[in-house]
């Protein structure tokens, strides 16, 4: 099944537009080209949407359509083709308190530019958006010079700029180039800041990245990380390519702020690794998302989600899933789940056995009495491979591919000491505290 991956999240960047939780069963990674799909085994339709415009609403449950419910909190297990039917009415979560402020109805303050037009060096800085994943390497428009410079200069408004590059050598053929740029208003409250580099050694490692941050004269800060790296995988000794991104955004005058930390591993036989962490926060309201795809290149899937918000007041709700697929045969199951302030604990617990055979046994039961145990025939459709793999990332890496190493001299043979990229850290940024979706 296709997969997609919005949050339970309050947008933060900088205007509060829409907030949606997807349906549990899909993420979105970054290619939104035709996929290839397998057709299995049907399955009932969960959702869970929050749609707010100027300001943000309470999460909903809404039907497998998608429609939005405006003035209610619904919950809905509706399985296809079954004369079982259950709906109740769940207390409502608190809302996401939001009366639009300075700092969201301001866009152009995120946007800080400390030169005017046709005035020396320009700035390519903008803060980072959120749920955008990893950006392809021409997005970014990365162009290093060949030779060293070291230049600065003010302009007409009092602002400064400056430009540098160079190369760094280190040993068994390491060698960096890069490039540095920034600048600052002329009272020194905006600033920019952005790195270019390209990394290569003998043993065929390549590094492609950049890094930016700036603030405005309000405080509002942000910084931005992109990597792409090709190594030989250690154990495997197959060609890697992995690609990341890390975001963070925070608001000067409000307690509001959002980071997020996205990966993506390929290798040479079609094993594929995605997941995404993402935190944010909004005054009294918190939310946090994880969200993980694996294959293993011979046809096993895994993918799971888990979603979850609180405030203040103590109210909290979410919602996890996983499944699990091969040659078929496989199973989903899931959690949605709701704490009040007075610990009033409501759940809904849900699970799928797909035996490959358009049979199907569903089951299920909530913590108000609710349950169902059947065997229904379906179809479902679940995706056995990523849509974007190891020929799709290598035909996005043209730069990175093209980065040429150190000339190596006749008889200096490499330290093979294979690089593996550590997986990616759980930890929040320390300004952005985290919480647990265990309830």
């Amino acid at each position: 099944m296709a997969a997609t991956s919005r949050g339970l999240t309050a947008p933060f960047g900088v205007r509060l537009r829409s907030v949606d939780v997807s349906p549990p069963l899909h993420h979105q990674p970054l290619d939104l080209r035709k996929r290839r799909r397998r057709r299995l085994i049907d399955r009932a339709d969960f959702r869970i949407k929050c749609c707010c415009s100027d300001s943000l609403g309470p999460i909903r449950r809404t039907s497998g359509s998608g429609k939005r419910v405006e003035k209610c909190v619904e919950w809905r297990f509706d399985p296809k083709k079954n004369t079982h039917r259950v709906r109740m009415q769940a207390t409502p979560a608190m809302p996401f308190a939001s009366p639009q402020s300075r700092f969201v109805s301001k866009q152009e303050k995120f946007f800080p530019r400390c030169t005017p037009r046709n005035s020396g060096m320009q700035s390519r800085d903008t803060p980072p958006r959120r749920d955008t994943g990893i950006a392809n390497e021409k997005d970014w428009g990365i162009s290093l010079l060949n030779e060293n410079v070291n230049e600065s200069g003010t302009n007409e408004d009092g602002s400064t700029w400056y430009r540098e590059s160079g190369e760094d050598l280190g040993e068994n053929g390491y060698r960096c180039r890069w490039t540095r740029m920034g600048g600052q208003s002329h009272d020194g409250t905006s600033e920019w800041k952005e790195t270019w580099w390209e990394k290569s050694d003998w043993t065929g490692y390549k590094e492609l990245g950049v890094e930016k941050s700036g603030r405005n004269a309000e405080g509002d800060s942000w910084w931005e990380t992109w990597k792409e790296v090709l190594h030989q995988d250690e154990w495997s000794n197959l060609a890697r390519i992995e690609r990341s991104a890390q975001k963070q955004a925070k608001s000067g005058t409000e307690n509001a702020g959002w980071y997020e930390n996205w990966w993506e591993k390929y290798d040479a036989k079609g094993w594929t690794e995605k997941g995404a962490h993402k935190y944010g926060r909004l005054n009294e309201q918190s939310w946090w998302e994880k969200w993980g795809e694996h294959y293993d290149g011979r046809g096993s899937v895994l993918k799971w989600t888990d979603k979850w918000a609180e405030t203040e007041l103590g109210t909290k709700w979410g919602d996890k899933w996983e499944e699990r697929f091969f040659a078929g045969i496989g199973s989903r199951q899931g959690e949605t789940w709701h704490v009040s302030p007075s610990s009033e604990r409501w759940s809904r617990t849900w699970g799928e056995e797909h035996f490959g055979n358009c049979k199907v046994h569903k089951y299920g039961k909530s913590t108000t009495g609710e349950s169902w145990d059947i065997v229904v025939d379906e179809e479902t459709y679940y995706e056995a491979e990523p849509h974007c793999g190891w020929a799709d990332v290598v035909g996005d890496s043209s730069q990175l591919l093209s980065i040429q190493p150190r000339e190596r001299p006749p008889g200096v043979y490499p330290n093979l000491d294979f690089r593996s990229s550590p997986p990616p850290s759980d930890d929040e940024p320390p300004e952005l505290p985290s919480s647990s979706s265990s309830q």
